[in-house]
């Protein structure tokens, strides 16, 4: 590498654009931006293209640019001015009986089970219902990335796993996956105010949602944690989303 003053100069950060392809949310065409896959990612860059409204998938840093669209839009909450609603705080209650175990990003067969149990349950026929091990891990964890599997258990039953990234301001949530033996115990939802919970408790300011659009009905479910913030025009405001959230 070339130095100047026996330094090694600094590694310019690169953006490739893919061709375009069906958007998986709506139906138009949609483009994505990506980090260049050579880039020497670290957990301290990544928290830095997070704040810019990015997101990893694996270890692809990737981010919409989409020709004529802006529907998707990163967001995160506030730990410190999150308010629950009535039926979160239920919600909550409901599911005080459940521990929380902290695993390593490492495969694990039981995991695997459930997540496979989880896409034929809520995404039949979509293509990710027969999951490969090797996909499995490569979608959730990065090689760079500080990831942790929390372990949600009743018992000695797994109820669900929350694949989440540590980042220096706060919790990014990655995937969470859950039992559907259980529908009357919100564990999605239980699984996002229990990361904003263990946020708090970490004294780390956000809980990062991932992209959001407010015609997508599969992602409405994220505006329901007010207050929401988005990242727009380059940087973070609040989501003012006229939507009811639930009581």
């Amino acid at each position: 590498m070339n130095a100047d003053n026996g330094r090694p100069r600094e590694r310019k950060l690169l953006l490739y654009a893919t061709g375009e392809h069906s958007c998986s949310y709506l139906d138009r065409m949609a483009r994505t931006a990506f980090i260049d896959p050579e880039y020497p990612l670290n957990n301290d860059i990544y928290s830095s293209l997070l704040r810019k409204g990015m997101r990893r998938s694996g270890d692809f840093v990737y981010q919409p640019s989409c020709t004529g669209c802006n529907a998707c839009q990163s967001l995160r909450i506030p730990v410190a001015r999150f308010q629950p609603s009535r039926s979160q705080r239920r919600c909550w209650n409901r599911n005080q009986d459940v521990r929380v175990v902290t695993r390593p990003p490492s495969f694990d067969a039981e995991h695997f089970s459930l997540y496979h149990r989880y896409l034929a349950a809520r995404h039949p026929g979509s293509g990710m219902d027969d999951p490969q091990p090797e996909r499995y891990m490569e979608f959730l964890t990065a090689h760079w990335a500080h990831t942790v599997f929390y372990e949600f258990r009743l018992g000695r039953e797994l109820l669900g796993v929350a694949v989440t990234d540590l980042v220096t301001d706060g919790l990014s949530a990655v995937y969470t996956f859950f039992s559907p033996d259980h529908p009357q115990r919100g564990l999605g939802t239980f699984g996002i105010l229990w990361q904003i919970r263990e946020a708090e408790r970490l004294g780390l300011p956000h809980v990062y949602l991932g992209y959001w659009i407010a015609e997508a009905a599969t992602m409405r479910y994220k505006t329901r944690f007010r207050p929401a913030e988005v990242f727009r025009s380059d940087r973070w405001e609040p989501l003012h989303d006229t939507s009811t959230p639930d009581g």
